[in-house]
């Protein structure tokens, strides 16, 4: 007897991710450039529709900014998770270090990365969001364990330093090269910690 045709399977095809999407939406960009790449040409690159496209990504820059986003779930996680009787600076430098795993073998994608993003004026603005997650993420951690509103002095100074010195760190990084992130990013805000005292945030790979 002979067996009926299977149905076509639908959906997504298989394999088809927000990783996938962001590795062929970097090349294009990078071969074509950010503002001449539409959504229905990375989609189709997918084997996706641009409605799949937007199920996972608000814009097209967006794209660029998966592993961030998940990088600031990850870091609220860490945050909640922290002893309350660690010190809040050490608390902050181990949540942050403990969800940062790039290494130098992931340095050439995203030096195409921030290669784009400083070029591309659209790129530069949509930085603004995702960097207020990440600085928003360590503000109300702040707030929590000072027991203050998160619209307070102390918590916004304590965020938006901590984004400064790890942004600091992972330009640093950029450059070198040399090691991993988490060894920069420890290094920057036990600096911050310590009230930027030189004997405390001098290391040999920065001299």
């Amino acid at each position: 007897m002979t067996q009926a045709m299977e149905a076509p399977r639908r959906g997504r095809p298989p394999g088809t991710s927000p990783r996938v999407l962001e590795v062929i939406a970097l090349r294009l960009f990078t071969e074509q450039g950010f503002d001449e790449t539409p959504v229905d040409q990375i989609a189709a690159e997918a084997g996706v529709s641009s409605r799949t496209f937007f199920r996972y990504f608000d814009s097209k820059s967006d794209v660029l900014w998966h592993d961030f986003d998940a990088e600031v779930a990850a870091l609220r996680e860490a945050l909640a998770a922290v002893p309350d009787d660690l010190p809040l600076m050490d608390g902050i430098r181990t949540a942050v270090v403990s969800v940062n795993r790039y290494t130098a073998a992931d340095m050439p994608e995203l030096r195409t990365r921030m290669n784009l993003i400083s070029r591309v004026p659209s790129l530069q603005a949509s930085a603004v969001v995702h960097y207020d997650a990440w600085e928003q993420a360590v503000i109300d951690h702040v707030a929590r364990k000072s027991n203050m509103p998160a619209t307070s002095l102390f918590p916004l100074s304590v965020g938006r330093a901590t984004l400064a010195v790890c942004r600091a760190a992972y330009e640093f990084w950029v450059t070198r090269a040399d090691t991993d992130l988490t060894v920069y990013l420890d290094q920057a805000i036990r600096a911050l910690a310590a009230g930027f005292d030189r004997s405390a945030g001098h290391d040999q790979r920065s001299a």
